[in-house]
């Protein structure tokens, strides 16, 4: 098992297929100018199905989400997820994306296995939108969500990030927005994973406050007394039901003690944490010839120096070096 000194156990696994995207939001990128990811440097097809391999089959995970950058930009996508579905045991598998491309490939990724989708969407106004990801793509997310959900991709979830004075007002339109059309709704707080290094505590959008927000027009009970376990979002029954709404408070109500997640990078690095500023090397193991074995080995060691949280509330709280497009969501 992928245990740490604190006791966790490691079984859900985000594997960062990409460190690009189509979109260029202000919370997580800049307009231009940052650098990728050199081709040499990324994981191959083989090499990603190696790795989960190993996660799945010796180390206990059980399940795989698919993130980027973008993963949809991902070439090999399909065949990835296709052969991870065929491992024994067979892990769940979702993916993280920003819905676009979505369309064409949503039928094609449930053929091959996956499970669910999870799709960014910030606000119901094209307008904003594009004053949001810098694009003109609005209508294509949602074109990317209806065929998610007709292929079988469910439940689809959809990720919000709320921003002042953009979409700080969005809330419960977009809450009554997902129960129409049968989505399940999450907001996230802003973390301090931009690119710029521009987040700031005080300006953020909270968890109350996106509470507050939602109950000025919906009743929310909280689901199962509260108790989220290692799950991110706390969630809550929507006017009695059956509709829920989640809240990820990364920075005001973080969920580490229960953190059951370990993370891999596009260039093979292993993360422990979104926050973490150290990382361990797999893929230099994987291309010097190490067995299966050693690379569990040196996963498990990794996973191991786990800290205790994410040290958000430490005043000495550094911001990883790497934006949230080169780590995954």
């Amino acid at each position: 098992m992928l245990i740490d000194t604190y006791g966790r156990v490691a079984t859900d696994l985000r594997v960062s297929l990409t460190d690009r995207c189509n979109l260029r939001c202000t919370y997580c990128m800049p307009e231009e100018g940052l650098q990728w990811l050199a081709k040499p440097d990324l994981l191959t097809d083989d090499e990603i199905v190696r790795l989960i391999t190993v996660a799945v089959r010796d180390l206990g995970v059980e399940e795989v989400r698919f993130t980027g950058g973008e993963p949809l930009l991902r070439p090999g996508l399909v065949g990835i997820v296709e052969r991870v579905a065929a491992l024994a045991p067979r892990p769940q598998m979702s993916l993280t994306t920003n819905g676009i491309g979505l369309e064409r490939t949503a039928a094609a990724l449930r053929a091959a296995g996956l499970d669910r989708v999870n799709v960014s969407l910030d606000t119901l106004r094209p307008d904003v939108f594009t004053a949001l990801t810098r694009r003109k793509r609005h209508a294509d997310v949602l074109r990317g969500l209806e065929a998610a959900r007709a292929a079988g991709l469910t439940p689809v979830k959809v990720n919000t990030v709320l921003m002042p004075g953009l979409n700080d007002d969005e809330a419960p339109d977009l809450l009554a927005w997902a129960v129409a059309h049968d989505y399940e709704l999450r907001f996230i707080e802003q973390m301090p994973l931009d690119a710029q290094h521009g987040w700031q505590r005080d300006g953020m959008i909270t968890a109350g406050d996106i509470l507050d927000s939602l109950r000025t027009r919906f009743t929310l009970t909280p689901e199962g007394h509260g108790e989220r376990g290692s799950a991110p979002a706390e969630r809550w029954v929507v006017d009695g039901g059956p509709h829920r709404v989640g809240v990820i408070g990364s920075v005001t109500r973080p969920f580490c003690r229960a953190c059951d997640r370990t993370r891999l990078t596009a260039d093979g690095q292993i993360r422990t944490c979104l926050f973490a500023t150290e990382e361990t090397d797999l893929r230099a193991a994987l291309r010097s010839g190490a067995p299966d074995a050693e690379i569990a080995r040196i996963w498990k060691l990794a996973m191991w120096g786990k800290k205790a949280g994410s040290g958000l509330d430490d005043p000495a709280f550094l911001q990883p070096e790497r934006p949230m497009s080169a780590i995954g969501g």
